[in-house]
């Protein structure tokens, strides 16, 4: 797609989207050599040989697969800004660096700095709706930082208002940020929810930010299940005061009971799973495994970049693996073999697509190619990459053999974000100028010990286990056999 095509999109000058294997996500499913017509910001039809209006702009997108934009349901952006620093933390380094150390450092700068890199990071991947789970947010003006940011920049995001340094119960109250909640300009692209976890404190403080949260008619977003923080007595204590329904995502889900998933089940409740978290920082084993045996909706997410990357394809992956790992494992220790697969390929495209859209309340509008919905779409095309030929198997090549790099094209809400493989509507100079001062701010801060030793935590010694077979034992035991042979 050339620049003048780009321009006429924006101008308003219909799009159809031709020659694509189309990726529906909707009961018509794959539709090989499919079309796509996008007039202003919605899709009007769906098909083969559609009926183009005039001064239709024709895309050819052959030899590639179109899909519904990808929705991420819990990703920290403002901790984009220091992207990788965490890459060997345990989640207690996190809560430490974080919670109890460095998090009271970062300026409203820092949060959008965080926010821009982040968001172009999530187009660049085609993913079109990110919800900013954003606990960085210790005053107003940090809040309106990530406010002025995310309803600036290329894409659709929700808000998910935290603050990782105070009590929900007190800041969710205060008038400070209920005039905040009140002037907040919120649309189809810009969204606002709350963020914060139950501890299992048996006087349930939180319930003063569930009440704030249904006082304002807000969703709320909360981690439920993670190992050494919230627990089955916190689901227990959002039952007992009647806070589970179908306006709460459970973020991980891991470690929690039967009862507790029964519960979440029964409310209508929804799980955000980031299984690359749970597989390296310690919340639990990815519950996939749990959730589809009790029919719960799972969504996809990221967590943060000061781990991992911002990349559904990378989270399709590794939930598709870790869930058939965990079968594989029950099936072995009662000595059983699986013959058969019960997560598909599909299922996590499912997850990564209308499965987030449900878990944001947003499943009328987006998630899926159907008419009436807006027109968030990705095309996956590389035509140097010899991982994309053939495509047999659609779900398994979006899931096992594409990445960020085969994303050619993304359009949200009827917009050209991405074209060619380049960000449109992205200044990078000033996002990594942004990125770089909030980096030498925090360097500076820190010290230069602290900033080493917080990237860099040592191996307890408790850890390290001496290795029993030795090379020079080896060494001395081949010679022996060598010299008798």
């Amino acid at each position: 797609m050339n620049s003048d095509q780009i321009r006429d999109v924006a101008e308003g000058r219909p799009l159809l989207i031709k020659g694509a294997t189309v990726v529906t996500m909707e009961a018509e499913g794959v539709i090989e050599d499919g079309e796509v017509l996008v007039v202003r910001d919605s899709i009007v039809a769906i098909g083969k040989d559609l009926e183009t209006p005039e001064g239709c702009i024709i895309f050819d997108a052959s030899g590639g697969i179109l899909m519904p934009g990808m929705i991420d349901t819990h990703r920290h952006m403002w901790q984009s800004a220091l992207r990788g620093f965490g890459a060997d933390w345990t989640l207690t380094q996190y809560f430490v660096f974080y919670y109890l150390t460095w998090g009271k450092i970062f300026r409203p700068q820092d949060i959008a700095a965080g926010n821009l890199i982040s968001a172009y990071e999530a187009i660049d991947a085609g993913v079109t709706t990110t919800l900013d789970w954003s606990h960085g947010l210790s005053t107003i003006e940090h809040g309106e930082a990530a406010a002025d940011t995310l309803s600036g920049a290329p894409g659709r995001y929700v808000l998910a208002y935290g603050n990782l340094l105070g009590a929900p119960w007190k800041w969710s109250n205060s008038p400070d940020f209920r005039k905040f909640v009140r002037d907040l300009k919120t649309d189809d692209m810009f969204s606002f929810q709350l963020a914060f976890d139950v501890t299992g404190d048996p006087a349930f403080p939180e319930r003063g930010a569930f009440e704030a949260a249904r006082d304002l008619g807000l969703r709320v977003t909360t981690h439920a299940g993670v190992w050494g923080a919230t627990n089955d007595e916190s689901i227990r204590l959002m039952w007992e005061g009647g806070f589970m329904n179908d306006q709460v995502t459970y973020v991980h889900a891991t470690t929690l009971s039967d009862e507790s998933y029964q519960k979440i089940a029964a409310t209508g409740g929804m799980a955000s799973v980031s299984t690359e978290s749970e597989q390296s920082a310690g919340q639990g084993y990815p519950p996939t495994w749990y959730l589809r045996k009790h029919s719960i909706p799972v969504s996809l997410s990221m967590d943060t970049s000061v781990w991992w990357s911002g990349d559904l394809f990378s989270a399709m992956r590794a939930t598709l693996s870790a869930d058939r790992s965990r079968e594989h494992l029950e099936a072995h220790k009662n000595g059983e073999t699986v013959v058969g697969n019960k997560l598909r390929a599909q299922d996590v495209v499912n997850f990564a697509t209308i499965g987030g859209a449900n878990a944001l309340g947003k499943g009328s509008s987006i998630g899926s190619i159907k008419v009436g919905k807006k027109a968030d779409l990705v095309l996956i095309r590389n035509d140097f990459s010899p991982a994309l030929t053939p495509i047999v198997n659609t779900y398994g090549t979006i899931v096992y053999q594409a990445q960020r790099g085969d994303v050619e094209f993304v359009m949200v809400n009827g917009k050209v974000e991405k074209a060619n493989h380049k960000l449109i509507n992205a200044d990078m100079k000033k996002a990594k100028e942004m990125v770089e001062e909030t980096v030498e701010f925090a360097r500076s801060t820190m010290g230069e010990d602290e900033w080493k030793n917080s990237m860099n935590p040592e191996i307890p010694t408790t850890e390290r286990i001496p290795n029993p077979y030795t090379y020079t034992d080896f060494e001395g035991t081949h010679e022996q056999h060598r010299a008798q042979g």
